[in-house]
């Protein structure tokens, strides 16, 4: 094997290859990227056995061939690499071992038989759609802050994309829980997704699509089955297993009567809760709130580090009450509003908070209330 390509054009591959890849594995070959060179295209592939990226590049082959290399060392050796500089790549098979040259730059990786790389198994797939890039990265963005890390409750490692229905229409939903805070966020329903079953994609999938999302003009090809999910787009396809077990019935926890309404600057609110816990060395930081008519004052009491009180204008015209909650959860909720104002729906002090952004329903997030 023999190739010469663009440093740029490798580099931004590798990066995403090399995401997949655990630095840590039983299995050395899994440490290592695919690279096979054949007509005028180079192909990488990565994988961790749950997750399989591959991708295509344009390149000048002037032989063809493949071995594995470790994904994480070619990656580091492409970043050190001047830009702009052509990158050959040369296997020497006696030696098993890929020659890398560029400029005056020469390296000599150990090589690993491309026989011994696994290849995720092909899958039949129940649905398969295209959906906008943008449609994709709301989805995802705006859900994934609230999923649950910890190991136990698997179920909750993910997020949750499948078809519900919103105001007597279809929607294509995300929804994401680690049984403290909640997100479900709404789109429009891609054509052909009606019939896709509902998947829980799991959390190291949804950082590694996000590397696909950037382009607002790319179409993402997605195909769904009740094992699997594959993302396709301008030759990079990234398949994953899915999360094996039922996502609780999230609806449930989602509050319906909250009346009690506060709106406020979603920027003004978020930078003003991170002021005031600046104070706290919990690890929870409580923040509490004190509502009073169009008043909101936030306050944080430590007893080793002292105390902090903000107040912030807000339209609030009910009974005063009391509440408290983690800062970083209402900072991380803060973040996703995109409109100006963030709508908070409260009940009592100890029931679930209901935030929108604005009078929109298509983005509803949930925030359990913490003692004060």
């Amino acid at each position: 094997m023999k190739v010469s390509i663009e440093r740029a054009a490798l580099l931004k591959a590798m990066n995403r290859a090399q995401g997949v890849v655990e630095r840590r594995n039983t299995i050395p070959v899994l440490a290592n990227v695919l690279m096979e060179a054949e007509g005028d295209r180079l192909s990488l592939r990565a994988t961790d056995l749950d997750i399989e990226i591959v991708e295509g590049l344009p390149a000048r082959i002037d032989t063809a061939g493949g071995t594995t290399v470790s994904a994480h060392l070619l990656h580091d050796i492409l970043r050190k690499l001047p830009d702009g500089a052509e990158v050959t790549l040369s296997l020497d098979p006696e030696r098993e071992r890929l020659d890398i040259a560029a400029g005056r730059s020469r390296f000599h990786l150990p090589t690993l038989p491309r026989s011994d790389f696994p290849v995720m198994a092909s899958s039949e797939y129940a649905c398969s759609y295209a959906a906008p890039a943008i449609l994709l990265r709301t989805l995802f963005d705006k859900s994934k802050f609230a999923v649950s890390t910890e190991e136990t409750r698997y179920y909750l490692n993910g997020v949750y994309l499948h078809v519900a229905e919103a105001e007597g229409r279809p929607v294509l939903r995300a929804v994401a829980t680690d049984g403290h805070r909640l997100a479900r966020i709404d789109s429009d329903l891609p054509e052909g997704a009606a019939k896709a079953p509902g998947v829980i994609v799991p959390r190291k999938t949804v950082a590694e699509l996000r590397k696909m999302l950037d382009d607002d003009e790319a179409e993402i090809a997605v195909s769904v089955s009740e094992t699997k999910i594959r993302f396709s787009a301008n030759g990079l396809t990234l398949t994953s297993k899915v999360i094996d077990g039922a996502f609780p019935d999230y609806t449930r926890v989602i509050p319906q009567g909250n009346d009690r309404r506060m709106e406020v600057d979603a920027r003004e609110f978020g930078r003003a809760v991170d002021r005031v816990a600046t104070v706290s060395q919990e690890k929870s930081r409580t923040v509490k709130m004190t509502l009073e008519e169009d008043r909101l004052v936030l306050s944080v009491s430590a007893a080793d580090a002292g105390s902090a009180t903000e107040e912030i204008d807000v339209a609030y015209p009910d009974t005063p009450m009391e509440i408290g909650f983690n800062a970083k959860y209402l900072s991380e909720i803060a973040e996703q509003i995109e409109r100006e104002n963030a709508v908070f729906l409260f009940s009592d002090p100890g029931a679930p908070t209901l935030v929108r952004e604005g009078d929109d329903a298509s983005a509803v997030y949930v925030v359990m209330p913490m003692r004060v």
